[in-house]
């Protein structure tokens, strides 16, 4: 049974997967410069402001970049008693850092509640600038904290298959892993790793 996936959970996560298993036993990060974020929030139009022209640069690059690394640190508490995907193990900022900074960055843009009630589906309150487009990394921010202050983060699990970085949302019982290559991965090591300790 597929849960569906709100649109601040969805955003959070996409921000969190800008860190990513690289293919080749290693790390990749999309954010690492500002063609990098460009490409990425054209890549999310329909959920972020003013996207149409967007061209970043160093200093908003390096704005998210802190906003992605306190939302990954959050990510971590929230999958206790889990571990934090493997990217990030080493390398969290202290929890009260990244509260800090998750909060500064939403105080940015103030906001006010929109109600859209669709006649064929439920009532939505999202979440509109106050004074007209709002700032990216204000945007990202209240995602974020949505997602956090949601049941979805009850369903936030990090994969742990071998090279995997991704966090992910459990959308059955006996989910593992982000994806079946993961759980392929994960099977073939766990037969080699049994293969070696019995010869």
């Amino acid at each position: 049974m597929r849960e569906p996936i709100s649109r601040d959970a969805r955003l959070a996560l996409d921000l969190a997967l800008t860190v990513r298993h690289d293919g080749e036993g290693g790390v990749a990060d999309d954010l690492t410069d500002p063609a990098g974020l460009t490409a990425w929030v054209r890549a999310h139009a329909e959920v972020l402001p003013d996207t149409e022209g967007f061209t970043a640069d160093a200093a908003r690059l390096t704005e998210v970049r802190e906003l992605r690394a306190a939302a990954r640190a959050l990510f971590a508490r929230a999958v206790r008693p889990g571990e934090p995907s493997p990217a990030d193990a080493t390398r969290l900022l202290p929890e009260g850092e990244a509260v800090r900074r998750l909060n500064e960055a939403a105080a940015r843009t103030p906001t006010v509640p929109v109600l859209h009630w669709p006649q064929s589906a439920a009532p939505v309150v999202r979440r509109r600038p106050v004074h007209g487009a709002g700032d990216l990394t204000a945007t990202l921010a209240h995602a974020v904290i949505a997602f956090l202050a949601s049941p979805d983060r009850d369903r936030l699990r990090a994969c742990h298959a071998p090279r995997c970085v991704r966090y992910f949302l459990k959308e059955h019982p006996r989910q593992e892993w982000c994806k079946p290559s993961c759980g392929n991965r994960a099977r073939v090591a766990r037969h080699h790793q049994r293969h070696r300790a019995t010869t």
